[in-house]
């Protein structure tokens, strides 16, 4: 016999349900959102799985939830429980089953979700046991992607602002995330106060953000705030440089916690045991191997295959099919992956002569700029997994053979590791006599005896 646990989360409580194969209730119950609720929860367990399970049964319930962070399912999935994460929008769609009224409690939804296990189990998928360092890297790429995003947000609020009373500032820094750009804004945000700095005055805002003392760039920024220029009316312009102030503060803000938030995800990758996998791959440094790491999880039984894989990343074409009309696209999924598999692409149009052929290839077939990159993502993320499965790191000849001449043995390219670059000594396999040599871009460059057998390094 088995039994299912439905279970309704909300902010202050949780609405318990548990059903047996035929879906009748066996038991039901409000706990709270703390300590005591979960205890209460455990006896509710022990209870139910006491009377309706065989003692040598297997340790655990089947727990079926919306959510799949938070206290309660850390808690539950240390106590051996299985959690299946499900879709607010697949139970939207469940509760037509259940009735035609559009009725709805958190009593009911909790037995809802218990039945959706004891009737579909089959189609959803239970979380991935993914180690507790891939979860900290998962949390550390999450908030270091946020925090980009909203400094992304703050510069194009700031450029439009600076657009509407001070548009020499955009003439004079076409990158406003550099210090310089920053200091001076947040120094004298206003064309009229701009108007009045001295070139000695430019010159120490710049030794200042580290640039040196540059007297033909002072000059240069000098003749540029000092050229004639509209301007809104001296209330106005004081009150845009106030708001710019605040945005330039925020920025700054957002570049000290994506620096420090850097800091941890190079300490943390360097400790995982697919770093060296993953920064093998060309266009993967820090960031986005952390970004992939995080999404995609180190459970290596997640992805029965690189297309569950392309699936979950959102690489892989949809087909919606009915009647005579066909329609191929890509939308939904994980938002995060998607954006990190996109700039991974980009950045392999520079670093992989190989993606760089397909890339061209495919804008030669008729592929949009997007299109292409989309498609080549999609490669990408099937060789990143069967480098993961094989536990074997990314070799350029081998990912794209007809593009492809392998260099010669005996002569590694060999330059100074980039900065965060996590080393991969932990690949290769015990014994190993062959050693790694490092690349310009920051990534890992074999030294092995070609052709050779039974080695991670071949």
């Amino acid at each position: 016999m088995e039994i299912f646990c439905g279970i309704d989360w909300a902010e202050a409580h949780h609405d318990i349900a548990v059903v047996d194969e035929q879906g009748r209730v066996l038991a039901g119950q409000r706990i709270s959102d703390d300590l005591a609720g979960y205890l209460a929860l455990s006896e509710l367990f022990s209870r139910v799985a006491g009377q309706h399970l065989p003692a040598d049964g297997p340790v655990g319930l089947d727990i079926a939830i919306e959510t799949d962070r938070g206290l309660l399912v850390a808690a539950l999935r240390a106590a051996g429980h299985r959690i299946w994460s499900i879709n607010p929008k697949a139970v939207d769609r469940y509760r037509d089953r259940f009735t035609s009224w559009r009725a709805k409690s958190d009593a009911g939804d909790a037995v809802l979700l218990a039945s959706i296990l004891r009737t579909d189990r089959h189609a959803h998928r239970p979380l991935p046991a993914d180690s507790d360092l891939a979860v900290a890297i998962g949390v550390l790429a999450r908030a270091h992607q946020d925090a980009t995003w909203r400094r992304r947000g703050d510069l194009n609020r700031l450029r439009s602002l600076l657009r509407e009373y001070f548009p020499a500032a955009l003439t004079a820094f076409s990158d406003l995330t550099t210090r310089t750009a920053l200091l001076i804004l947040a120094t004298t945000p206003t064309a009229t106060a701009a108007a009045g700095l001295t070139e000695d005055d430019l010159v120490e805002v710049m030794r200042q953000a580290g640039r040196g003392t540059q007297r033909a760039r002072a000059a240069a920024l000098r003749q540029v705030f000092t050229a004639p220029a509209w301007r809104q009316p001296p209330a106005v312009e004081q009150a845009m440089g106030q708001a710019a102030a605040a945005i330039v503060a925020s920025v700054q803000a957002a570049n000290t916690a994506i620096a420090r938030l850097e800091d941890a995800m190079a300490a943390h990758l360097s400790r995982h045991p697919d770093a060296g996998i993953l920064t093998s791959m060309p266009g993967l440094g820090l960031i986005l191997a952390t970004r992939e790491l995080g999404e995609f999880g180190d459970d290596p039984n997640r992805f029965t295959g690189p297309a569950a894989r392309r699936a979950y990343a959102t690489t892989a074409p949809v087909t919606r099919a009915s009647g005579k009309r066909r329609v191929v696209i890509r939308r939904g999924g994980n938002r995060r992956l998607a954006d990190a598999c996109r700039l991974w692409a980009f950045a392999t149009l520079t670093a992989s002569p190989g993606a760089r052929a397909h890339y061209r290839r495919r804008r030669a077939a008729g592929d949009g700029h997007e299109a292409a990159l989309r498609h080549l993502a999609n490669k990408l993320v099937g060789q990143l997994h069967h480098c993961l499965h094989h536990r074997t790191i990314y070799l350029e000849h081998l990912a794209w053979p007809a593009e492809h001449t392998p260099p010669e043995p005996d002569t590694p390219p060999i330059s100074a590791p980039q900065p965060h670059a996590p080393a991969i000594s932990g690949i290769v396999s015990s014994g190993c006599v062959n050693q790694n040599w490092p690349r310009s871009d920051g990534l890992i460059w074999p030294r092995r005896s070609w052709g050779l057998r039974g080695c991670l390094c071949a």
